[in-house]
């Protein structure tokens, strides 16, 4: 009888270690199949598992001096498992922490929170959203102290659902430049161009799929961590950036405008420092609805007569001091009729006076008459300066510009005329600053620049330099002229309202009809584009309004003052653009103002103020230098046939030189040179002209 007890038990124990194994090997082929993201059965409820994404954490976007731009900041989803809590601590907490959260979210009474969570308890339910409303990482601590979620994840059953919500501090701010990208990987701005880089590398995770359809994340030690996003520096200057949009809202709230932009930029550099784009609502509101600045394509108007001058200067006999006659304002070209904006038109004036006063008919005639029957060669100044073709900047969407071309359809005789005052084509605002620019920066086209690098904390893992579109728009002595006129269109033409700085501004008004249902309009864009401080340029800046009403309808009177607003502000906060002030009358110790002359004149009136001199140059002609105590007389060379340097002498005296050296002279102001239009020891042509600006 015993023995066959023993062998019914050593049965049994046989049998139930038969039963373990088998266990054992189901729960591992499960888990396999887990692994592989398919559904198993156990205890016979059919459970899901699927190896998910987990979205990496974006990355930064900063402004030039380190100010956040665009952060991803940690909000959170609350949701509980029911089933984790012990009887005692779920009994006891309940109801504190219904009146928590009926006091917190504001959406029901705490009895229905009571409810939820009381029903949740009772049917097991693993994951129960609490509230849609998603919670900042602040009020997550807070929630960590409440009843029942204090006890933590495994005790408490509480689940924080990290969501990455994109967040800009300085709220709309350059908000269509900083961009978007949405959920099914489109967008605009930086946040879309970058968005390689700032979307770093996303991980991956085992999620479990429980009633409801919800899923609830599953440790694993297969699963595949995240790697945040780059950070990005952008060229931006906020409190330039702040400037710029003040100024630009409140033109757009004065004139009633439907759109409006400013951008200003580094000359040397290309960076852009403020890009502002505004629309109005139609309801006295305006916003960021459109990045007209990089994606925009207008007629240029006016200021494409830059343009048109360069070719002039470039490939023709032209000086500025010839004679152009746009008679009563008006000229017919075959049926069509170009007209001046002055009434009863401009008359017989210089070709410097017409592009002052922006007269289309001089423009239009003297571009008729240099390349009416050669039109293909005023193309190629256009293609030489790559103002036909996209810039090539960092902001995904720039358009291609619309030229016509000789030969092609939609070319005729009104082409070329049309062309020469800024009708008929079609540009960004950023190509027409990006020619200015290269007028400022020594004839150099240098790219817009927006982002400066790209880095993980302090470590630079992409630098973006400096890139030249154009190594030289133009000749030097061409380059010398537009300057001139540019700043003449301040001192005496169309944007004189704009004068009187501490500084001098360089620039060109534009105002071009709009064209509607190929009809033009009595709406208009106006705009200015120029650079500041004009004798050493270190910003570059255009201002586009668009369809302004009321009386004020020119570039002139609309986006010249916008301009002027934004470069005063500039101005007053930069050092470095004040220029020292002389001192009018001498002082024990201090040297009079003696920068160039004849040699024997200046010593003659050194030795009057007593002040000690001596020259290593037995030439008529010098520069002077200060040499501890005394000044140094150095040789200044002059000759027949070579431009003379004759910056800082007396009129009198420059004057001399210049014709003595066979050119023509044309000035301006009044007492020392300031500056002269042709570099001073190049040859000098017969005919030759030079413009010399005096102050």
């Amino acid at each position: 009888m015993n023995i066959k007890k023993s062998i019914l038990l050593r049965v049994r124990v046989a049998f139930l270690f038969v039963l373990l194994f088998a266990i054992a090997v189901v729960v591992k082929i499960n888990h396999i199949q887990m692994v592989q993201g398919e559904k198993w059965v156990a205890l016979g409820e059919q459970i899901s598992f699927d190896y998910k994404k987990v979205k990496a954490t974006r990355g930064n976007i900063y402004s030039d001096n380190g100010s956040l731009l665009a952060t991803s900041l940690p909000f959170y989803k609350v949701a509980f498992d029911a089933t984790l809590p012990n009887e005692k601590v779920f009994n006891d907490g309940v109801d504190s922490l219904a009146r928590k959260l009926s006091a917190y979210y504001k959406d029901k009474p705490y009895l229905d929170y009571k409810r939820m969570l009381i029903d949740a308890r009772k049917s097991g339910k693993q994951y129960v959203i609490v509230n849609r409303k998603q919670i900042s990482y602040q009020d997550k601590k807070m929630m960590t102290e409440w009843p029942i979620f204090r006890e933590g994840r495994l005790r408490g059953g509480v689940i924080f659902e990290k969501v990455d919500i994109r967040y800009r501090p300085f709220a709309n701010l350059s908000k269509r430049t900083i961009g978007f990208v949405n959920e099914n990987e489109k967008g605009a701005g930086l946040e879309y161009s970058f968005n390689d880089q700032l979307s770093g590398q996303d991980g991956y995770a085992y999620y479990q799929k429980i009633a409801g359809g919800v899923w609830k994340p599953v440790f694993d030690t297969e699963n595949v961590k995240a790697i945040n996003g780059l950070d990005i520096q952008t060229t931006l200057d906020i409190n330039l950036q702040d400037v710029s949009e003040t100024a630009l809202h409140k033109a757009m709230m004065q004139h009633n405008a439907d759109d409006g932009l400013v951008v200003v930029m580094e000359v040397k550099t290309g960076a852009v420092k403020a890009i502002a784009n505004l629309s109005s609502d139609g309801r006295g509101n305006f916003y960021e609805k459109f990045n007209y600045a990089t994606g925009g394509l207008f007629e240029p108007g006016s200021t494409f007569k830059l343009i048109t001058m360069i070719a002039l200067l470039e490939d023709s006999n032209m000086e500025l001091s010839d004679s152009i006659d746009t008679g009563n304002g008006e000229f017919k070209f075959y049926k069509n009729t170009v007209r001046d904006h002055e009434k009863g038109g401009l008359g017989k004036i210089t070709v410097r006076q017409a592009f002052e006063h922006s007269s289309n008919v001089a423009m239009a005639r003297l571009a008729d008459k240099n390349f009416g029957l050669r039109p293909q060669k005023f193309m190629d100044h256009v293609e030489r300066l790559k103002i036909h073709q996209p810039l090539g900047i960092q902001i995904t969407g720039e358009p291609h510009p619309k030229f016509k071309w000789p030969g092609q359809k939609g070319w005729s005789g009104i082409s070329l005329p049309w062309m020469a005052y800024g009708y008929g084509i079609e540009i960004t605002p950023l190509h027409t600053l990006t020619m200015y620019n290269a007028v400022a920066n020594n004839g150099k086209m240098i790219r817009p620049v927006f982002v400066e690098s790209v880095k993980r904390a302090d470590r630079e893992k992409e630098n973006y330099e400096t890139d030249v579109i154009v190594s030289k728009i133009c000749s030097d002595k061409t380059l010398n002229k537009v300057r001139l006129l540019l700043e003449g269109v301040v001192e005496n033409g169309t944007a004189k309202g704009i004068k009187g700085t501490h500084y001098r501004i360089a620039g060109k008004t534009g105002t071009a009809q709009i064209l509607e249902n190929g009809k033009y309009t009595k709406k208009y864009i106006t705009s200015f584009v120029g650079y500041f401080p004009a004798h050493a340029p270190k910003y570059s800046a255009i201002v586009l309004i668009k369809n302004p009403r009321g009386w004020h309808q020119y570039g002139s009177n609309v986006a010249a003052p916008v301009f002027k607003e934004i470069a005063d502000n500039i101005y007053s906060r930069d050092i470095n653009l004040h220029l020292a002030m002389e001192k009018k009358y001498v002082e024990p110790g201090v040297f009079p103002v003696i920068r160039a002359g004849n040699q024997e004149e200046l010593t003659m009136l050194c030795n009057v103020l007593g002040i000690s001199n001596h020259s290593s140059s037995e030439e008529d002609w010098v520069r002077s230098s200060i040499n501890g105590n005394s000044i140094s007389w150095k040789k200044n060379t002059i000759g027949q046939g070579i431009v003379p340097d004759v910056q800082g002498m007396t009129f009198r005296d420059a004057l001399y030189l210049l014709e003595q050296a066979g050119l023509k002279v044309i000035y301006e102001g009044k007492g020392r040179v300031k500056s002269q239009s042709i570099t001073a020891g190049g040859k000098v042509s017969k005919g030759d002209r030079i413009y010399i600006q005096l102050g």
